[in-house]
């Protein structure tokens, strides 16, 4: 359990350490929106410090705190002081997240990987640590380990999602090396990229491997697991209007999953979002209530003889 100083302390940027930013995502437009609402609200609630070898650092507050040096004056934060541990602070970056609905999994991963390489920890150890099952701190520690450095690199600078990831270390490092490039070069969806890791890993030799990586697309469609084409000839043709819909919706989804997965909110200026937030709040609306009318299609269908 966090042990809470009752003292709110006020403290200059310069009395705060920042160790413990490594396991932080930097997403320059939600510092950018912390800005602009520090110089107009002052700071609303204290940022998180705990006290290690005679200096405060940060644990909870990194936003606040880069906004702050864009402001002038640099104003002093309002800090409220926990008291634990180099493991301690590790779990309380983790916690204070989570019950925030902040947590992001490559995040969580960092920090499962520094508690169980830097501070010695058993995975069972970190699971009871952070309260997660034994699983759960796998799955986290794989997403960092089993990883080429170059992937690493892609995921830190938000240009890999933890989903695609997820799929790349089902390779080889060899393969993920070469897929890497592909994935960016080809725009894959997380599901193309899920066939093309498929198709790679039952590749029987390298010139079956090469033409995956030099034709996703196309192995993809060759591939026998592969959608349908355009026209089936044992459709009505009612039922192949159908059909042709769903393949041009399920295309036009799968490109705005790899844009938001891939590049997302980072690429929208503010004045942006205010022009598509009411775009996007119409999509989620009409892709649930689609959701379950599929739902209710299927539910009438007899099964497949």
């Amino acid at each position: 359990m966090l042990r809470w100083s009752d003292e709110l302390r006020h403290l200059r940027l310069e009395e705060i350490g920042e160790r413990y930013a490594r396991y932080r995502l930097y997403l320059p437009e939600a510092e950018r929106a912390m800005v602009r609402s520090l110089s107009r609200y002052g700071q609303i609630s204290p940022v998180v410090v705990c006290e290690q070898e005679g200096v405060y650092e940060l644990i909870d507050g990194f936003k606040r705190f880069s906004a702050a040096r864009h402001l002038n004056p640099i104003p002093k934060l309002s800090c409220r002081l926990i008291e634990v541990d180099e493991r301690g602070a590790k779990a309380a970056i983790y916690g204070l997240n989570r019950v925030g609905g902040r947590t992001r999994e490559l995040e969580e991963a960092w920090i499962v990987h520094a508690l169980v390489r830097e501070d010695g920890l058993s995975q069972v150890e970190v699971a009871e640590l952070l309260s997660r099952h034994k699983s759960w701190v796998c799955r986290r520690l794989a997403l960092i380990e089993k990883l080429v450095p170059e992937a690493r690199e892609q995921l830190r600078l938000g240009l890999l999602c933890p989903t695609a990831a997820r799929q790349l270390i089902r390779l080889p490092v060899g393969n993920q090396k070469q897929l890497l490039p592909v994935i960016r070069r080809e725009a894959l969806s997380v599901p193309e990229l899920s066939g093309v890791v498929d198709l790679l890993t039952r590749s029987s030799d390298g010139s079956q491997q090469a033409y995956v990586l030099q034709q996703p697309r196309e192995a993809l469609a060759q591939d026998e697991h592969a959608p349908l084409p355009a026209q089936d000839p044992r459709l009505s043709a009612a039922a192949n209007l159908v059909f042709k819909r769903l393949g041009g919706l399920n295309a036009q989804m799968s490109r705005m999953d790899n844009w938001l997965q891939h590049y997302g909110r980072a690429e929208l200026t503010p004045r942006d979002q205010t022009l598509l937030a009411p775009h996007f709040d119409r999509l989620s609306r009409q892709a649930t209530r689609l959701a379950a009318l599929c739902q209710d299609v299927l539910s009438e269908m007899e099964p497949s003889a």
